[in-house]
């Protein structure tokens, strides 16, 4: 929530639009992702740490998708991941690390266009989300952008890096150090 206030504050102090306020950390995000899924090895696609678990292939592969909801958000009014005649929004199907790249590369060009392309007045206005024609919640497009796709991005790759770190993988720097790249600084 810090880099939207941080976004409207910089946009009524120097009129710069929201849309290139956010740019900056969609990119950083995005870098951070990828060195993630670069680490993801293919043939361990089809591990997962719990029976309940996603494997490894398919939570690299939704990982990598996020980014095109923000296409979805910022120009429609709402998106029904359930519709009543059972024609679901399929999650692509990636089988190496290079399709859950290309992926990634795909989503985010998506997403920095739809981001760009939202004029001020647009980042406020209600956004909904529904399953079998009910809404399961109604949010300013922002908070949807920050709160349901940003930290759930966010989310995913932190689940994902404990994935790696179970299957012995070196993690790559994020927001630091770690114990496989201790000297960033």
């Amino acid at each position: 929530m810090f880099l939207t206030v941080f976004s409207i504050r910089t946009h009524l102090e120097h009129s710069m639009p929201i849309s290139e306020s956010l740019i900056p950390e969609f990119d950083q995000e995005v870098a951070n992702t990828r060195h993630v899924l670069e680490r993801v090895p293919t043939e361990q696609f089809g591990w997962r740490p719990h029976e309940k678990s996603w494997s490894m292939g398919d939570l690299a592969t939704h990982i990598a998708g996020l980014p095109s909801w923000v296409k979805y958000t910022f120009t429609t009014e709402e998106l029904d991941i359930a519709p009543a005649d059972g024609q679901k929004i399929q999650q692509p199907k990636c089988s190496s690390t290079a399709e859950v790249l290309n992926l990634l590369g795909h989503s985010t060009e998506e997403a920095r266009q739809a981001i760009l392309a939202l004029p001020d007045s647009g980042f406020m206005q209600p956004w909904t989300l529904k399953a079998r024609g009910k809404a399961l919640m109604t949010l300013p497009r922002i908070a949807v952008y920050r709160g349901t796709i940003m930290n759930h991005l966010i989310h995913h790759r932190g689940q994902l890096t404990l994935y790696l770190r179970l299957c012995g993988v070196p993690l790559p720097n994020i927001y630091g150090p770690t114990a496989d790249e201790p000297g960033m600084f």
